[in-house]
């Protein structure tokens, strides 16, 4: 009975952490797809920067607890630092304005470690980066999902009622129909989808500069119009984006000619528009 009753007072007391860490964050958006491989870490973690350059405070939380990427993508080295506060810590700073939570950030120097949990376990973790994670009360906070509508996004959406999404697709069928997958899941939890974002949206050449259809193109915006949801727009692939991300390299979100960034930059300040200045597109 006793350890029953520490275990719901426990539990009482994350729950008031929980609800007081959100009160303070104005926009919490988890990215997310219906399959793997569609970039949408690379989404998460650029779409952080852009809105983290703005002047807005962002937090990163990257759920993806079997597969963490956003650590890599941003060239992240070292793990979280403990708090004064028992059993708090501080998330890791890539910047003044972007802090990053990772399972990855947890595993010391072995960062191929498997993690082999199951539901329970992962939802406990998820919670514990709201509640003992010292947030410096982001504007933003911006979250990596793992593919699918399993146990991760499914606890975002029960503990994070407010939270919107942000679905990721390429534009061929195959990973269409995992989008409404993802769309069926919003509509059950009584998520807000944000829009939709078609990656992968035409390859550009590294010799001649033209762009190929390699998955075919605008199948996402019009799944965004059959649905009636905003289309926030299409990103193609650049091989030297590629190379950059596998070297934690984001240098490349500088450059305003490059056409990647052209099209990451614009889907920002679509987001932006929509959360802060309240434009419905």
């Amino acid at each position: 009975m006793e350890e029953k009753k520490a275990y719901k007072d426990a539990r009482q007391l994350q729950e008031e952490e929980i609800k007081k860490k959100l009160s303070k964050i104005n926009h919490k958006l988890m990215v997310m797809s219906g399959k793997g491989g569609v970039g949408k870490s690379s989404i998460a973690a650029y779409l952080a920067i852009l809105l983290s350059k703005k002047g807005y405070k962002v937090g990163l939380m990257d759920i993806d607890l079997h597969g963490p990427s956003i650590p890599r993508l941003l060239g992240l080295k070292s793990g979280i630092i403990p708090s004064p506060t028992p059993g708090k810590a501080f998330p890791v700073k890539f910047s003044d304005n972007l802090e990053v939570i990772s399972i990855e950030a947890l595993m010391g120097e072995d960062k191929d470690i498997a993690t082999i949990w199951r539901g329970p376990i992962k939802i406990g973790v998820i919670r514990q980066f709201i509640a003992d994670i010292e947030w410096s009360d982001p504007d933003f906070l911006i979250i990596d999902s793992p593919p699918g509508t399993g146990d991760e996004p499914l606890t975002v959406a029960q503990t994070i009622s407010d939270s919107r999404a942000i679905i990721v697709t390429t534009p061929q069928e195959i990973s269409l129909a995992d989008v409404r997958k993802s769309i069926n899941f919003c509509e059950k939890v009584n998520m807000e989808i944000l829009g939709i974002v078609e990656n992968m949206s035409g390859l550009i050449c590294p010799y001649c500069g033209k762009e190929i259809n390699l998955f075919k193109k605008r199948g996402g915006e019009e799944i965004a119009k059959v649905r009636g949801l905003r289309f926030l727009g299409r990103i193609p692939i650049d091989p030297k984006v590629v190379e950059s991300g596998d070297k934690g390299d984001v240098s490349f979100l500088d450059n305003k000619e490059l056409d990647f960034t052209k099209a990451i930059t614009e889907i920002s300040n679509k987001v932006e528009d929509i959360c802060v200045k309240k434009s419905l597109y």
